[in-house]
């Protein structure tokens, strides 16, 4: 076992480095970190989101088993995934995207199908959310993992810029638009799964409104929304494959256009935006970009 992630408290996060001080860890800056620390070969990393701690490297294992949980935690968790967890390791779709929050680039929206045994090998391969995975050759790396991985079932949606901006004028709304693409890929997914009866995605509105996109479909299925779905190993596999289609398409369209598209909705994009103008003329941007965002307006203005 070489990664492994958890939520943990503040005060939790507070706790772990002062242990990871007492064990002379060695600390250093990582981007949306609280702090990382390393030693030997074992890195652990404390990030804002959550907050959570993810573990990588020789050691994990035993780090987590002799200190983590029993100083930190105060309950033994690894290993016990099936009680603490047990839906998890029942049959399920998990449902995630990515680029939603990313001026350029598509929306990519993917779904896996997972069971007792499927949840297993994905987590001994060190699956986890792909938001905890700063390296592009790490999240393709699982990717082939993932569609290696016996028995299961996967679909990914990918909405390029044009068709994206095609249909947010359609439905004038992004969660509308969110909740259309992950009824379309529990379509498809139920069409390779037919027998599954449950489905989980990551809260990003109110309830109704992806049930309502699943009614409109005549979709019938069980369905889980909750924040920080991630955690669960069906959801964490269809992040990683949704975000490794994603940077392809960024890495491909930067090398064929020219210009090196940024992610977020930064400084750097508004520059890269008028870069894209300049080469290859405004009707280009809708090329390569979600025309809604205020930075349309920031990049167009005289």
């Amino acid at each position: 076992m070489t990664s492994h992630t958890a939520a943990i408290t503040t005060l939790q996060a507070k706790k772990l480095r002062e242990l990871l001080v007492r064990m002379g860890f060695a600390f250093t800056e990582k981007p949306h970190a609280l702090y990382a620390a390393k030693k030997d070969k074992l890195s652990i990393s404390v990030y804002q989101k959550g907050p959570k701690v993810l573990f990588q490297g020789k050691g994990t294992r035993e780090f987590i088993e002799f200190h983590f949980e029993p100083e930190i935690l105060g309950k033994a968790l690894l290993g016990y995934e099936e009680v603490h967890q047990p839906e998890m390791f029942e049959p399920h779709f998990g449902i995630d995207e990515s680029g939603k929050g990313d001026y350029f680039g598509p929306l990519v929206i993917a779904g896996v199908y997972t069971d007792r045994e499927i949840t297993r090998r994905l987590m001994d391969a060190g699956i986890m959310d792909s938001k905890r995975i700063s390296s592009a050759a790490k999240i393709r790396q699982l990717t082939t993992i993932i569609r290696d991985t016996p028995g299961i079932a996967y679909h990914i949606l990918t909405l390029p810029p044009l068709r994206y901006n095609e249909l947010y004028a359609e439905f004038r709304n992004l969660n509308n638009l969110l909740a259309w693409g992950h009824a379309t890929v529990i379509e498809k997914l139920i069409l390779q799964s037919p027998d599954c009866p449950r489905a989980l995605s990551d809260q990003f509105a109110k309830p109704y409104v992806l049930q309502k996109a699943l009614s409109g479909k005549g979709l019938r299925i069980q369905l889980d929304q909750r924040t920080k779905a991630e955690s669960d190993i069906a959801v964490a596999a269809a992040s990683i494959l949704a975000r490794d289609r994603f940077v392809e398409w960024m890495e491909k369209t930067s090398s064929a256009g020219g210009v090196e598209l940024p992610l977020g909705a930064s400084a750097s994009v508004i520059r890269a935006a008028r870069e894209v103008i300049t080469l290859h003329g405004k009707e280009a941007l809708g090329k390569v970009a979600k025309l809604h965002f205020k930075t349309t307006q920031q990049v167009t203005e005289s």
